[in-house]
């Protein structure tokens, strides 16, 4: 049996994708308000907004990133798995999937560096760092020009072709059922520990020109006689 034409592939790969990163914007997103209450209580963070992650040793707050990035990983392995049995038959809602946990943890590692994504200007950023991720060159001239409704929707466009070229051949074993499985969960769990390890370092720099924002604004605060 032959291998399908490598470009009808890629047009399926990348249609997944596609799909599954709108699916995240539109209908999956972190909810903050939940994300905010599980740092406070499964990581044990005395923070009452995202902006406090700021005040926490930046040790603190990369290691709680890289326990995000792992758990993603490990849910995108298991799937990858369950997936993968089924070879070709499933590779389009496997990929679909993939997108999802992919972009869901992105999304919770732009949270976690204290980023929300509530204004336009915020969902601007986290595009940016999830085509950041897909290698995609996106200057900062170009999103400032735009409106997010026309923004995001090419961020997906262009994001979702740029991981297609990435992944496309790694995935051509995927064709053999059973055999499958087990590089679906290995091929799933390094493609959202590159794009999860790519965001972070996007986000973490971010951070730390918040940090030097607020040490500047707090030295520059006049001290009230008695204080």
């Amino acid at each position: 049996m032959s291998s399908p034409p490598r470009s009808w592939l890629a047009r399926r790969v990348e249609t997944a994708l596609r799909k599954g990163f709108a699916r995240a914007y539109e209908t999956l997103r972190v909810d903050p308000d939940h994300y905010l209450f599980h740092l406070r209580t499964a990581h044990e963070l005395p923070i009452a907004t995202f902006r406090g992650m700021a005040t926490l040793p930046i040790q603190t707050v990369d290691d709680v990133a890289s326990q995000t990035i792992r758990a993603g990983m490990k849910l995108a392995a298991a799937e990858g798995a369950g997936m993968g049995l089924g070879g070709l038959m499933t590779l389009v809602p496997d990929l679909s999937v993939l997108a999802i946990i992919t972009f869901r943890t992105l999304q919770k590692l732009s949270l976690i560096y204290g980023f929300e994504f509530n204004t336009d200007e915020e969902i601007a950023e986290l595009w940016m760092a999830a085509a950041s991720a897909a290698g995609v060159d996106i200057g900062r001239e170009v999103v400032e020009k735009e409106v997010v409704s026309r923004f995001v929707p090419r961020m997906i466009r262009a994001i979702a072709a740029q991981a297609s070229k990435e992944i496309v051949e790694k995935w051509a074993g995927r064709l053999i059922p059973l055999v499958s499985s087990a590089i679906g969960a290995g091929l799933n769990y390094y493609f959202v520990r590159a794009w999860g390890e790519r965001a972070q370092q996007h986000f973490r720099e971010k951070h730390l020109r918040l940090r030097q924002q607020l040490a500047l604004e707090a030295s520059q605060t006049p001290v009230l006689p008695g204080n």
